[in-house]
Parts: C-alpha cells; sequence; structure tokens
C-alpha cells in the first residue's frame, strides 16, 4: 500500500488544498462549550438552550488552525492508522467526507474535530480533547476498526460510523437514509481514488 500512497501522495495534498480553500457553514462561526452536571463536555457553533456557555475558540482563531500543516495531520494519520491495522488511505477518504480536515470543526449535532467524534463516543474512547489531533485520529480509528470487527463489511462500518450501530444492526444493511447512503458512497469513492483503484 505504500507505493500507492507515494504515487498519489502529491496529488492528494494539493487537491486536498485546493477543497480547504472551499468555505462551508460550520466554519463560519465561533465555537462555545459548556460542562454538565455529569461532567460531559457539549461544544456547538450556535449555542442554545438555558446553558453556561462559553467561547471555545474564535472565527479568527479557526482560520488560523484552519490552514496548519497538512503534512503535519498526514503523518498523524499513516501513524494512528498503522499501528491499529487500518489503511491510512480509508482514514483519509473518511477524514475528508467528515470535517474536509478541519480540527476545529463542529457539526450540528454536535460531533467534533478530524474524524467527528460525537460526546458520548469521546467519553467511552476516554478522548480528552477531541479537537487535538492525535486525539481525535486516535479515537476514531479505534472506533472504526471495532465497526469493521463487529460488521465484517467496509460499507456496514461506514454506515455504522455515520448513523449508529444500532439501526445497523437492526437493519444488516445500509439504513435508507439519504445522508448516510451519500456517506458510505462519498467515502468508498474517495477511498478508490486514493488507492489508485477504478469506479
Amino acid at each position: 500500500m505504500c507505493y500507492k500512497f507515494n504515487v498519489f501522495r502529491n496529488w492528494f495534498l494539493l487537491l486536498l488544498f485546493k477543497a480547504l480553500l472551499i468555505p462551508t457553514f460550520p466554519l463560519r462561526a465561533d465555537i462555545f462549550f459548556y460542562v454538565d452536571e455529569e461532567g460531559i463536555i457539549h461544544f456547538s457553533n450556535v449555542p442554545s438552550g438555558n446553558y453556561p456557555w462559553k467561547l471555545y475558540l474564535k472565527e479568527r482563531e479557526k482560520k488560523k488552525v484552519f490552514l496548519r500543516s497538512f503534512e503535519h495531520l498526514d503523518k498523524i494519520v499513516e501513524e494512528v492508522a498503522s499501528r491499529h491495522g487500518i489503511d491510512p488511505l480509508l482514514v483519509k477518504a473518511i477524514i475528508k467526507a467528515e470535517s474536509m480536515y478541519d480540527p476545529r470543526a463542529v457539526s450540528p449535532k454536535g460531533a467534533m474535530g478530524l474524524m467527528q467524534l460525537m460526546p458520548e463516543t469521546t467519553r467511552i474512547l476516554g478522548i480528552q480533547d477531541p479537537f487535538d489531533p492525535h486525539q481525535n485520529v486516535e479515537g476514531g480509528v479505534r472506533y472504526l476498526k471495532y465497526l469493521i470487527e463487529k460488521f465484517g463489511d467496509l460499507s456496514l462500518a461506514l454506515a455504522a460510523y455515520n448513523a449508529g450501530p444500532q439501526i445497523v444492526e437492526q437493519t444488516r444493511s445500509i439504513p435508507p437514509y439519504p445522508e448516510t447512503q451519500t456517506y458510505v458512497r462519498k467515502v468508498l469513492n474517495h477511498y478508490m481514488l486514493l488507492k489508485g483503484d477504478k469506479f
């Protein structure tokens, strides 16, 4: 797999750089947080409800983080994925679909960081800072490996990563959710592109 990565590495970084220059809505807001009674940290770029929200990261700071070294993130993915026996190119395809390589990305549902981990998932995995690239990738890869081993099928594992393992366990198929079906297709397509495989 390494020889394929070397061939496509420059192409991938160039494509990634161009893609990251395209602004998206979740990146155009400050990030806020609060700690609930159980000690769980909640993050959002749209604070709502009667909670003690505090500013975590300002918009201008996010832009600086957004343009951090791709090489650094690339090395983290290579090291963590290889250590857990997961193809680094698969992890990169997931990160592209999840956060477009923005370590500070926060989804409307509260998923955080490069691999968009939910607060409950970070708690179970023992992730202290989901916005730390190494911790986030470590948690995301461990969770992905668990899903692959659980379902024995990459498409089902990706569906579970997006929609949750419960619904996939019930249907034993990709759930009939447009978002999940699009997500699985997007990740697999980009994964094949990175490997140099044909569609």
